[in-house]
Order: C-alpha cells, then structure tokens, then sequence
C-alpha cells in the first residue's frame, strides 16, 4: 500500500511540474506566433494543461484499465467547472469576458453531448474516436482563424520572456515528466483501488480526475488572483473541449474504451449538466460571483459524496 502512495504521489508531482513546464514553453511559443489572449488561453493553455489527462488516459486505456481512462476525462471536466471555476470566482468574481467565449461555450456543451451519446453503446471505438479528432482539428482551425481576424492581435501579456532554447527544454523536458508522471499515478492509483475495494472508475473520476486537474487549477487560480477572467474561463472551456474530443477521441483511436454502466447512468449526465450551468452564466450572464461559486463547489461536494456514499 505504502508503494502505491507513493507512485500516486510522486506521478501528481511530476504531472503538476510537467504540465507547468510544458504550459510554460508553449505560452512562450503562441506569444511569439502572435496569437491574441483569448485563443492562447483556450487552445495553447486549456490543451497544454490537458496533457496530464492525455498521457494518463491512454496509458490506462492501454493497461486494459477503460474505467480509470474515461473515468480521468469525465472526472477531469466535472471538476474543472464545479471545483476549479468554483474556486476561481470565490478568490475574485469573473466579470467581463470576451464575448467570443460564448461560441466555445457552445462546442463545449456539444462535446458533453456527444460523450453522453457515444457512452450509451457500452464502448468508444476507432470511427468515433477519429471523428472526435476531425471535429477537433475543426475547431482548431476556426479558433486560430477567427483570432487573426481579430485586432486584438497582440502577443500574450503573461508570456514569460524565455529564449529558443529554454522554451525547446522546457517543452520536451515537460513531456518528458508527464510521461513518467502518468506511469506513476495509473499503477499507485489501480493499486489503491484493489487495496482499498473501490472501483477503478471511482479512482477514475476523483484521485485521477483530480490530481490530472492541477495544471487547470493551478493556473485558473493564479488568473483569478491578477483578475483575468478570460484566462480562466478560457483555461476551464478549452481544456473541457480538448479532453472529451481531444482525449478521449485519441484513446479511442489507440484501443476501444469499454464504458461501465455507471458512466451512461450518472457520471457523464452530471458533467453533461454541469457544463450547462457553466455555458449559460456564460452566455446570459454579466458576472459569475462568490454565491454562485459556493453553489459550485457545494454542487462538486455533493458528487463526491454520492460517488462514495
């Protein structure tokens, strides 16, 4: 038990300083491209800080373990808007952000739509998978587009000022570490569940989802500190899209995911439900405050309970 506490532990080490790193190198590399905020938060950040889920849910879809791999991207999106969103907006409400968020909004809840679906037939398999991939490539393409079409075209006001070389070491030296961070937390967090009697896709959806999020909340909660909503949002939204069409389409494409019951029934309902909520205030509201996110994270708590209850 104690071995598989400290894979757990080590592999979120690793995961958190991989994914900085790794979010470091490729904010650099966007901000010398050009790209305006918006669309650096919502690809560059949001899909950066979203390889913890990506290398662990393929090591797991590989490992023959299909719950802790769905179970990671499902968690993952539920907590991002319950817990990291909830998080965020107590330390400082978010107000003002750019309206074009909306649009992404509106893909994010067609991705939790589309996963509710594709969960129903009991698994995920190569066409849907490479669908999932084409749509994202889609969406890629639209949001660089329609960020050059914008005259806020301006380099990224948080990119750190790294030089060629540093950011080339920070991007493969952060792959590298998440690599080796996913191997760690897929082997000590099925140990854990065989030891403790609880089900992979328990694991999956909390300890994995969770400790896989750290890159998100580490960096939505340093943008709500400075006051950058559309940093945060756009993290929280673009990492969301990324993990269901993203993640999940690419594990398909590797190997077939297997889907348990409870995902169809429970889990992906309630990320599905989730990103509702989070896309109306959204689209049709003005602020997210500190009630709404204590409902948020009141929400989160209340899932976690009916999870282990």
């Amino acid at each position: 038990m104690l071995i598989d506490f400290g894979l757990a532990a080590a592999g979120l080490i690793a995961l958190f300083a991989g994914g900085e790193w790794l979010v470091r190198g490729a904010v650099a590399l966007a901000a010398r491209l050009g790209l305006p905020t918006l669309v650096i938060s919502l690809t560059v950040v949001g899909f950066g800080t979203s390889m913890p889920e990506l290398l662990v849910s393929l090591r797991a879809a590989l490992a023959g373990q299909p719950d802790i791999a769905l179970g990671n991207v499902v968690g993952s999106n539920t907590a991002n808007i319950l817990l990291i969103i909830g998080l965020s907006a107590l330390i400082a409400p978010m107000r003002g952000w750019d309206n074009s968020v909306k649009r992404d909004a509106i893909v994010m809840v067609g991705a939790a739509l589309a996963a509710l679906v594709l969960v129903q037939f009991g698994r995920i398999g190569l066409s849907s998978g490479l669908l999932m991939v084409a749509f994202l490539g889609v969406y890629l393409s639209a949001c660089y587009i329609a960020g050059k079409m914008t005259e806020d075209a301006g380099a990224f006001e948080e990119a750190p000022d790294i030089s060629a070389p540093w950011m080339a070491i920070y991007l493969v030296a952060g792959l590298a570490v998440l690599f080796l961070g996913a191997e760690a937390m897929v082997r000590g967090a099925s140990g854990l569940a065989r030891t403790f009697g609880i089900s992979e896709a328990v694991i999956g959806l909390t300890v994995v989802a969770v400790g896989t999020s750290l890159p998100e909340l580490a960096t939505s909660l340093v943008a709500a500190f400075r006051r950058h909503s559309d940093i945060a949002i756009g993290n929280v939204v673009g990492s969301n899209i990324f993990n269901i069409f993203g993640i999940l389409g690419m594990t398909a494409v590797v190997t077939p995911v297997g889907v348990a019951g409870n995902f169809a029934r429970f889990d992906v309902p309630v990320m599905l439900g989730a990103s509702l909520v989070f896309a109306v205030m959204l689209i049709a509201g003005k602020s997210i405050g500190r009630r709404f996110a204590i409902l948020l994270l009141a929400g989160y708590g209340a899932y976690l309970v009916a999870l282990f209850g």
